[in-house]
């Protein structure tokens, strides 16, 4: 790997392009590991901080995993669909006609845990602005969500979150939620769940994990959605390129 200091490219975003070309080649497609950060860092000239920059993006796209005591390795080869679009809750319920309708509603500050620190680049003693909201339509409460957001963003936790959400990231903090990439699996609602969505413990769930970015690929939200199973259907419509 080279990189070219004189560039107007960004350090990170040629290193990004390089691994992007390196974890394709046949040595490194099932599961090898990089090189040492500090190491690499040294031979290109450049902080820590800053290949960690691209090295974190390719492990929020699943491209790259960080293991402890091993160092970052080469996820191995898998198949993955994006949908073209994604609404927020707000617009989604809208679309089907359905009145969303908020039943809680807390705030708090708090540690993230190591995924959020990967996702945001910030570090453990960083705090960070969660946000629970139980919705559901007017009848009954069918998801509740769990938002965790970028510290850069400069949320202060005293918003009218009763307001849609993007609509206060754009408008108020000029933060654009341009990007979403989402993970659907599936549990049984613990006691917690159960008492939130009016279920039993035990009950099928569906967990709807929303990793949210700017127009420029920067971390805006994480954010995990737990809903009712008899009253979610998750539909994707994709168009093939021919």
């Amino acid at each position: 790997m080279s990189i070219n200091h004189n560039s107007p490219v960004p350090l990170y975003a040629q290193i990004e392009e390089q691994l992007r070309n390196i974890i394709k080649l046949p040595e490194y497609k099932n599961g090898k590991r990089l090189p040492n950060e500090v190491d690499l860092a040294r031979q290109l000239g450049i902080s820590r901080n800053t290949l960690r920059q691209a090295i974190n993006k390719l492990v929020f796209e699943g491209l790259l995993t960080r293991k402890k005591g091993v160092g970052t390795v080469v996820e191995k080869t898998s198949i993955s669909s994006k949908a073209k679009n994604w609404l927020s809750f707000s617009q989604e319920m809208k679309a089907l006609g359905i009145t969303p309708t908020n039943y809680e509603l807390h705030i708090c500050w708090e540690k993230p845990t190591e995924d959020i620190c990967i996702f945001f680049d910030i570090n453990e003693n960083t705090n960070v602005l969660r946000l629970d909201r139980l919705r559901g339509n007017p009848e009954y409460p069918f998801v509740f969500f769990r938002s965790f957001f970028n510290p850069r963003i400069g949320l202060t936790g005293n918003e009218d979150f009763s307001r849609p959400l993007y609509d206060i990231l754009e408008k108020d903090y000029n933060s654009i939620a341009k990007i979403s990439k989402e993970e659907i699996s599936a549990l049984s609602a613990d006691k917690f769940l159960a008492e939130k969505l009016k279920v039993k413990v035990g009950d099928p769930i569906l967990k709807r994990k929303r990793f949210v970015l700017d127009p420029g690929g920067r971390a805006l939200e994480w954010n995990v959605g737990y809903y009712r199973a008899d009253s979610f259907t998750y539909t994707l419509e994709f168009e093939r390129t021919i």
